[in-house]
């Protein structure tokens, strides 16, 4: 005898996965971008001396949740690389894309963030500030470009998936 579940028999819809992980990665990454971090500049909470310490716990948890938005991405793509309807030239598209999402996310959580976390924090009171401010500008610029990148490969990303999940319908 066999037991079977009508849910054992309904495959995963990738394409509906990647979109909402893209769709929820880039909601969350603009308000972050354009909400959250312009506040905490104009309240002058980036002034204040724990700063550092609280900066590394807000944007480290959204690093990991950027994570795993980028992993189930790369995923989502991977299925896609290895078996459903797109031509070979999408295909290796999407996977280039979703691996420089995922190395963007990583760059974040394991290089940006604990570099910048660690300037902020006054560890030296001999050390001047003029040097640890021109250290967190270039850090800024790094995050600003990779997180310009990362915006316009996700868009491009998630607009291949919605034209071909349109396609198949």
């Amino acid at each position: 005898m066999q037991a079977s579940s009508p849910r054992s028999s309904q495959t995963v819809n990738w394409s509906t996965v990647i979109m909402f992980a893209l769709g929820f990665w880039l909601s969350a990454s603009l308000v972050f971008d354009f909400l959250v971090v312009p506040g905490m500049l104009t309240s002058g909470m980036m002034n204040e001396s724990g700063f550092a310490s609280a900066g590394y716990l807000i944007f480290g948890t959204f690093n990991h949740v950027e994570l795993l938005c980028a992993a189930t991405v790369l995923a989502g793509c991977l299925v896609y690389r290895y078996g459903y309807g797109f031509t070979n030239m999408i295909k290796s598209k999407t996977v280039l894309i979703a691996t420089v999402l995922l190395a963007i996310a990583l760059a974040y959580t394991y290089i940006l963030t604990p570099q910048m976390s660690s300037i902020g924090l006054p560890l030296d009171i001999f050390a001047s500030a003029k040097a640890a401010s021109n250290s967190m500008a270039v850090m800024h610029i790094a995050y600003w470009s990779l997180e310009v990148i990362k915006l316009v490969a996700a868009t491009a990303l998630l607009r291949v998936f919605y034209r071909n999940s349109c396609s198949l319908v």
